[in-house]
């Protein structure tokens, strides 16, 4: 006989938006379950963000170390680069992280069922575990499942063609990698094996890289790429391998046939929607998205979604903050998702920060907007750390009528710690008066913000 739960509330995935509503749930004094067929984190902790950002800051070690001279720093040898080492540190990391997770869940008393959820009905579903079947059938249940690498039609993943999951985990650098797509996945990924050394090569359906970002944001990132020898390939539509085993791209100057040591996908993420069941829960769907409301309601009394599966923006942020608010309506307060902003970084070369409205979408939405930007080339912190020169600044987004901030935006060297202060600044309603006012520590990136505020007051002081 399978054993039988019956809690209050059932998670379903222990990422970042999982894990966190069940937290809540317990401490909310809710008896809560939580089923997760891999490891806890889910794919931020174990195969996205964090093993992505801990290659990247690698990666950035190993290239100050070659190009050091200009501060007056050489080496009598090049660096050498052990990647089997660098994958250990990297896989460390994880692992210390998921087991932090694990001791969150055991702390706030929440059960965690090790396995495959496979749903009857709504509320009703079996696990295999290692001991046996468990059986759960919740009052309210959070669906979490996350989402997947998207592959290519002709180019599945397999061989020499990998997703970004097989790219933290190589075990030798490769001296040729092509990746197909140049969103934030595949660029901050090239950028790292450039910096590594690799010869990269990047093929883009789109005109321009970052196509969801202005041309003045991702300027600076193209022209990073073109000096480190980035090969870009935009416009161009990827067919599939040749008979040699090479990428074949069509571009508007004609077909290439392009060889790589390894091929990485990155074309985007899809909600994992498949193999558990949702068929039988009678969820409503947006697209390929569950839909939901603005509490994070499906179609289906006592059933919730989020995160990944619910729609973009895909970021882990939102699926905290979507978690924690579910737990927290299920235990009767009141709530809603409809946040300001949510940020979101870039972690190219340079960085990029966007939050809240872009120049463009402002005009898009019929707004009278204003535009302020402090250049970075103007701060003497941005000098300090060599980030003066690469085209990085500050942009607000404000309304001209009454300087209500709409949106702001950097790119630069290390403006991914500002991403906190522009989501805070929408979230409060700012004005440009307030962000002008607050006084902003010298010498910090973060008086960019304060000069981009004078400038949209017309009171510039640095400019």
């Amino acid at each position: 006989m399978p054993e039988t739960l019956r809690p209050r509330v059932l998670v379903v995935g222990g990422g970042l938006g999982g894990y966190v509503s069940a937290i809540r749930a317990a401490q909310l004094g809710l008896d809560t379950v939580l089923v997760e067929a891999g490891r806890l984190g889910g794919t931020c902790l174990v195969r996205g963000c964090i093993p992505s950002k801990a290659l990247i800051h690698a990666a950035d070690r190993f290239a100050d170390m070659v190009g050091g001279e200009t501060l007056g720093i050489t080496l009598d040898q090049p660096p050498r680069l052990d990647l089997g080492k660098t994958i250990a540190w990297k896989d460390g990391i994880v692992d210390r992280l998921s087991s932090g997770v694990a001791g969150l869940l055991a702390r706030a008393k929440v059960r965690v069922v090790a396995g495959w959820a496979i749903f009857s009905d709504a509320k009703s579903c079996t696990v295999e575990t290692e001991a046996g079947p468990v059986a759960i059938t919740a009052d309210n249940v959070i669906l979490a499942a996350g989402s997947e690498a998207a592959a290519l039609p002709g180019l599945p993943f397999g061989g020499d063609v990998i997703s970004s999951t097989e790219a933290l985990s190589l075990a030798a650098l490769p001296e040729r990698l092509v990746v197909v797509g140049a969103g934030y996945i595949g660029l901050e990924l090239g950028i790292a094996f450039r910096k590594f050394g690799t010869a990269v090569s990047v093929v883009e359906a789109a005109d321009r890289i970052l196509p969801r970002y202005d041309e003045a944001l991702t300027r600076p990132v193209r022209r990073w790429l073109s000096r480190a020898g980035v090969e870009l390939h935009l416009g161009a539509k990827v067919t599939g391998l040749d008979g040699d085993g090479r990428l074949a791209v069509e571009t508007v100057a004609g077909p290439l046939a392009l060889t790589a040591d390894k091929i990485l996908v990155a074309v985007g993420r899809r909600p994992l929607v498949e193999g558990w069941g949702i068929e039988e829960m009678a969820l409503d769907r947006a697209g390929p998205f569950v839909k939901v409301d603005d509490q994070c309601k499906t179609a289906m009394r006592g059933v919730w979604a989020i995160g990944d599966l619910v729609g973009e923006p895909m970021l882990a942020h939102k699926a905290l903050a979507q978690g924690a608010m579910v737990a927290e309506i299920i235990a009767g307060q009141r709530r809603h998702f409809d946040p300001a902003a949510v940020a979101a970084i870039v972690f190219t070369e340079p960085e990029i920060v966007v939050a809240g409205m872009l120049p463009d979408e402002a005009a898009a939405a019929g707004v009278d907007a204003a535009i302020s930007v402090f250049p970075f080339a103007a701060s003497g912190r941005a000098m300090t750390l060599e980030a003066g020169a690469g085209g990085g600044f500050v942009r607000i987004v404000s309304r001209r009528d009454d300087q209500r901030i709409l949106g702001i935006q950097a790119v630069g060297r290390h403006v991914a710690e500002l991403a906190g202060e522009f989501a805070h600044a929408l979230a409060m309603g700012a004005v440009l008066e307030d962000l002008a006012h607050t006084i902003h520590v010298h010498p910090t990136l973060g008086e960019a913000v304060t000069e981009a505020a004078l400038i949209g007051l017309g009171q510039p002081l640095h400019l």
